[in-house]
């Protein structure tokens, strides 16, 4: 009686992580049952790692990745200028926990994409709270934010998140309240949140793609002077492989 009170109270508690683990231990034979001082940490530890799991879950589902990526999935090597060293560092959260910033670019199809998908998953597995944006999505959700008066409160939700992707950058033209909104992004994360961009134009054409030259100074200052590069090279996976994308 006192077994399953205890474990009705832990889900009313929603405590379901240390009910699950409560209720095997409870299937074990009496002589390998745990007790006492093991058994409570046997319960924190699973109701630890089952809140984990679930803020992942959570976490991977908000972000809304473009491409299911995982770290292994990644290919290294010399060609690609991706050395397996350079990966397991960006694989490290310190630099995002620094708010320090990523730039993937190199040519369509060469993977720039899923890299930065993998990333943002793995983001998501550390308990850090991930987004990612194509920028015509980007500029979609600014003129449905400025249009409904909302502005604020969008901008306070990107600010939340630890990590920030903006996909396919610099493949059209931006307006000048992007632009704005860009660097207004930029500087609610600067030195507190990372942001990832990946790019077909390399970082030294990008302030001529801003077409702004106060603009453009004032969001590169944020943006490149504090990140890691990542300058892909090779011939377009999709050659060989439809899973991966620019």
């Amino acid at each position: 009686m006192m077994t399953n009170a205890s474990l009705t109270l832990m889900r009313e508690l929603k405590l379901a992580g240390m009910a699950d683990a409560y209720q095997a231990v409870l299937q074990l034979p009496i002589n390998k049952q745990l007790q006492g001082d093991e058994l409570v940490a046997r319960l924190i530890d699973a109701e630890q790692q089952h809140r984990q799991a679930k803020r992942m879950k959570m976490y991977t589902r908000l972000s809304k990745l473009r491409y299911q990526a995982n770290i292994q999935d990644i290919q290294c090597s010399e060609h690609r200028n991706l050395p397996r060293a350079a990966l397991a560092k960006l694989s490290e959260r310190a630099w995002i926990e620094r708010g320090e910033n990523l730039l993937i670019t190199g040519p369509t199809g060469c993977g720039k994409s899923f890299l930065a998908c993998a990333l943002g998953h793995h983001a998501c597995s550390l308990g850090l709270r991930t987004l990612y944006f194509n920028m015509n999505r980007l500029c979609e959700e600014i003129t449905l934010a400025q249009a409904d008066g909302s502005t604020i409160k969008w901008l306070n939700r990107l600010k939340k998140a630890r990590l920030i992707i903006l996909d396919d950058f610099g493949l059209q033209p931006i307006s000048h309240k992007v632009k704005l909104l860009l660097l207004q992004i930029l500087e609610d994360r600067y030195e507190h949140s990372a942001t990832l961009i990946c790019s077909q134009l390399p970082v030294a054409k990008w302030h001529e793609y801003f077409d702004e030259p106060t603009i453009a100074d004032a969001i590169l200052d944020r943006l490149v002077h504090r990140a890691h590069r990542v300058e892909l090279r090779g011939e377009s996976l999709r050659k060989s492989t439809n899973n991966l994308s620019s």
